[in-house]
């Protein structure tokens, strides 16, 4: 909105029972930003009779832009991927394209070699989650920085690849879970296709090639203000070493970001009941490894609540770069 400082804002949002998870609007408070870099939270109320939403605001300059969180433009993404390649020691793959015919971009960190694990981040499956190419983007650029001993001992000992923006396509067109053919692709890891999920399936295809002996899946949940992991407790495939392994990563996680907590998250399936569409449980049945998948929330994380920004692009930056704490603490035990 333009030519708005100082004028009292109320913006009702008609249709906001017709999301995909109403009852998430409990609590959320709306995004807006000036000079789209520093993004800030706004008084929002959702009344559940009328099912409208409505932001209250008083701009402070001219302009102003609300959104659901901080986006990550597909720009952005051209940006990243550029300027991580660049660096010394990065090798970039185009996997593939998408229906639309952009890129599918995975970065390489690391060389191959005898006993050198294979670690796998992915984010945004589902290209609404926008908090999930910033914790890639912190992720990636602490991987860049030769001076950081946690990474140039990762590095040393084992390899990365990171596909920073699964569904491009769907961040072009502003979907919120699919691809451009509507396919939600995670959920469509039994069977990709070429021709209406070639994200997942040129994905698969380089897993294949490079071994996956740890995979995390990076995304936003809607509802939960908390971050936290969720496994893969209900493949046929599951083992008192992924256990272990899953417990030794989440406590390793834990010392690096008090973010990540353990006492709110998703149900852990039951055993042999994992939907196998599910990228984790797809990663970890057939390469019998550790897979995680990561969740932010769109709100703010209830134990440290910042009321400025809530959960925030800077917060996820230092929440993915934290992790590759994490990744080295239990790199000697991924494989027996």
């Amino acid at each position: 909105m333009t030519g708005v400082a100082g004028r009292d804002l109320t913006l009702h949002v008609c249709n906001a029972s017709q999301c995909s998870y109403p009852p998430a609007w409990e609590g959320y408070q709306a995004c807006a930003s000036y000079d789209l870099e520093y993004w800030f939270r706004v008084p929002t109320n959702y009344d559940k009779e009328s099912g409208v939403l409505t932001i209250k605001h008083t701009p402070e300059a001219d302009a102003v832009q609300y959104a659901y969180f901080a986006p990550y433009t597909y720009n952005r993404h051209r940006v990243l991927v550029s300027r991580i390649q660049a660096k010394p020691g990065v090798k970039l793959h185009m996997i593939g394209e998408s229906l639309d015919g952009h890129d599918l971009d995975v970065v390489q960190f690391g060389t191959p070699g005898p006993g050198k694990p294979s670690i796998w981040i992915i984010a945004r499956q589902h290209p609404g989650e926008s908090q999930a190419e910033w914790f890639a983007e912190g992720l990636l650029e602490r991987l860049i920085d030769p001076h950081d001993a946690v990474s140039r001992h990762l590095l040393r000992d084992a390899v990365m690849y990171v596909m920073p923006n699964v569904c491009p396509d769907g961040t072009w067109r502003g979907h919120l879970r699919t691809n451009a053919a509507g396919v939600n692709l995670n959920r469509a890891w039994t069977k990709p296709s070429a021709d209406r999920s070639p994200e997942v399936y040129h994905l698969l295809r380089k897993m294949d090639e490079t071994g996956v002996d740890l995979h995390i899946d990076v995304h936003g949940d809607e509802e939960l203000p908390y971050c936290f992991l969720a496994g893969a407790e209900g493949i046929p495939g599951w083992t008192d070493r992924m256990a272990k392994l899953q417990a030794a990563f989440i406590a390793a996680y834990q010392r690096a970001s008090p973010d990540l907590q353990t006492n709110f998250g998703y149900e852990v399936d039951p055993a042999g009941e994992a939907n196998m569409a599910l990228c984790t449980n797809m990663v970890a049945q057939r390469y019998d490894c550790l897979a995680l998948t990561l969740e932010m929330p769109f709100k703010d994380t209830a134990d440290h609540p910042e009321y400025k920004q809530g959960w925030s692009p800077e917060r996820a930056k230092r929440f993915g770069a934290a992790m590759l704490t994490a990744v080295n603490d239990i790199l000697p035990q991924l494989r027996p």
